[in-house]
């Protein structure tokens, strides 16, 4: 029998704010259940710091991460690609599960304004990716 550890790919538009939110959301409620990565299709110049402070205020440090674009490899790799923006027009076609989310852009909110995101992202995190 084969343990092989499921890799989830978030990627929204800049990999600044939801893909790094939900990446790391996953990391901390899924333990090792899961590898969770993630990665945009323009990447930003660095992580939101709102998203960055919400997920600390969880004991979680993202703040080594740096946005990256996306690529056909990581595509490739995963097993279930969720995107946090539907329609978003990816380098390459999933061969794993493809799960379309609809969160709004962080990008010029401050902490206050992202825990409600950050709230929404952890129970579509748990209704879906935990309890398969």
């Amino acid at each position: 029998m084969t343990n092989t550890t499921p890799t989830v790919l978030f990627i929204c538009q800049h990999n600044a704010g939801r893909s790094q939110l939900g990446a790391a959301l996953l990391e901390h409620l899924a333990g090792d259940r899961f590898t969770a990565t993630s990665a945009g299709l323009s990447p930003a110049g660095e992580v939101n710091p709102a998203v960055t402070a919400t997920v600390a205020e969880l004991g979680i440090d993202i703040t080594d991460r740096v946005p990256r674009a996306v690529t056909v490899s990581d595509i490739d790799q995963a097993d279930v690609v969720v995107l946090m923006k539907p329609g978003l027009d990816l380098p390459s076609t999933p061969r794993g599960d493809v799960l379309e989310w609809s969160f709004p852009n962080p990008d010029a909110w401050d902490a206050e304004a992202v825990r409600p995101l950050r709230e929404a992202v952890s129970e579509k995190i748990q209704t879906t990716l935990l309890a398969r």
